[in-house]
């Protein structure tokens, strides 16, 4: 069943980062600056909810505590005109956890251990990294002590948590990963969701689908 609350959630992936851009796994690496293409991206983030909301809506601001997840918010609350110091963060939104593959090269890991992006772009869970069913607890944990947020709110969170956070909120199918999950969206995408229902706001630029 969708999880529904009163109001949208406007769930957004960051920008892409200097790891993106040189493809090494980010996993919960927590400071990845944004590249001068993810600006862009946050950029367009920006104008795409400017456009549907206007100056000054009424949005509780959350993101993933991470670097890339802050500075792309940055970016967003500047064309809304709201004060980014009003965000509160919760490390239930932050990606999943790599292990010890977080921060190598795709490239260097896929010849020493095979494919680590698995068909349909989501990535293979380490040995001693975080499994989907343990992200698919998390942020139910964290939409379940949040529904009483009043009104709109907007989230910035990654690639692979959001996809399982979209799932859990609209109901989707358990997937053979072990979670409900949604496709996968390019870096600087926003999506709405309300009443269980995801409808695209601005579809982003970047790399996907991790």
């Amino acid at each position: 069943m969708p999880l529904k609350r009163d109001g949208r959630d406007f769930v957004g992936r960051h920008g892409e980062t200097v790891f993106n851009a040189s493809r090494r796994l980010q996993g919960d690496t927590l400071h990845t600056p944004l590249t001068r293409n993810g600006v862009i991206q946050a950029m367009e983030m920006g104008q795409a909810m400017r456009d549907a909301l206007g100056a000054r809506p009424a949005l509780t601001l959350w993101a993933s505590p991470t670097g890339r997840a802050l500075q792309t918010l940055a970016i967003i609350a500047d064309y809304l005109d709201l004060d980014w110091h009003s965000v509160r963060t919760d490390e239930r939104l932050t990606e999943i956890g790599m292990g010890s593959w977080g921060g190598r090269y795709y490239a260097e890991l896929t010849a020493e251990v095979g494919p680590v992006i698995l068909p349909g772009g989501l990535l293979r869970s380490a040995p001693d990294g975080e499994r989907y069913d343990q992200i698919a607890t998390r942020v139910a944990g964290w939409l379940a002590d949040t529904a009483a947020d009043p009104g709109d709110r907007l989230v910035i969170m990654h690639g692979i948590s959001s996809r399982v956070m979209r799932g859990v909120m609209t109901g989707a199918p358990m997937d053979a990963c072990g979670a409900p999950v949604l496709p996968g969206h390019p870096q600087g995408t926003v999506t709405m969701i309300e009443g269980g229902r995801e409808t695209m706001v601005h579809l982003g630029t970047g790399h996907a689908p991790a």
